[in-house]
């Protein structure tokens, strides 16, 4: 794999959180989801529990508050879906605020606002702390199959070049006085499409004889052989291992 590629996501740091390996991370970060998403959606008191959790690992990992509540916004169409939930969802009606909602529909959006901002919340601080290519290391180290993990790798390697020769393509085309400004234009951008896609081509098939002719036969080498500690990987699952309580809790009925 080629070096590694920041995204927009990733805050550099040196903080415990991003100091853990990637892999212990990731499964952290699933079990941790999948308790909030066994949690009853009755239980608001647990939702609460978590989000203190979040901000817990958010403050020791050094990620502003701000910085997490713009990258939420990934969410919004899934928040309009739940606002609309308690005028179309059948079921005992109440008012909230003047207006006539359904009870099933006002604990669906409920359900989905919840579980949804918290598992978007915990993916976006794993984003935050770990680098793209870190994140397909740990995939590989999980056990992903070795394909998948390669056309991971190339398309975090290749993406940037991609992208910069469309930005160079938009660029001839508005130097010769173009400027898509309807339908009629649609042509012109279907064959620039077309031309990437011929240059991509290509170039992948450039960058293939290349490595054969460097010994590749279909695997790639495991570039993260370091040894996971016990102390690693119960700083990493203390996160699901602490909600893990309070989902139990809220599935019996309980309040703390």
């Amino acid at each position: 794999m080629g070096a590694g590629h920041a995204h927009q996501l990733y805050r550099r740091g040196d903080s415990p959180v991003h100091g853990l390996p990637p892999h212990t991370k990731l499964v952290a970060v699933l079990g941790f989801v999948l308790v909030v998403v066994t949690t009853p959606r009755e239980a608001v008191w647990a939702f609460g529990c978590y989000a203190v959790l979040l901000g817990a690992v958010a403050a020791l990992a050094r990620v502003p508050a701000g910085f997490l509540l713009r990258r939420l916004a990934i969410e919004i169409p899934f928040v309009a879906f739940a606002v609309l939930m308690p005028f179309v969802v059948p079921g005992e009606q109440t008012t909230v605020l003047g207006v006539s909602v359904s009870v099933p529909g006002l604990w669906g959006a409920w359900n989905i606002l919840a579980k949804g901002t918290l598992g978007v919340a915990a993916s976006v601080l794993l984003a935050a702390t770990t680098e793209l290519r870190a994140l397909v290391l740990g995939l590989q180290r999980l056990g992903l199959p070795s394909l998948l993990v390669q056309i991971a790798s190339f398309m975090i390697r290749y993406g940037d070049l991609i992208t910069d020769e469309m930005r160079r393509m938009s660029i001839a085309r508005r130097s010769r006085g173009f400027e898509a400004s309807g339908v009629r234009h649609w042509g012109v951008l279907a064959k620039s499409a077309g031309a990437l896609f011929i240059r991509s081509y290509e170039r992948g098939e450039r960058v293939h004889l290349a490595m054969v002719s460097r010994g590749y036969t279909g695997t790639m080498p495991v570039l993260d052989a370091t040894v996971t500690t016990r102390a690693q990987w119960a700083r990493a699952l203390a996160l699901p291992l602490a909600a893990l309580p309070i989902c139990l809790l809220a599935l019996l009925g309980r309040t703390p």
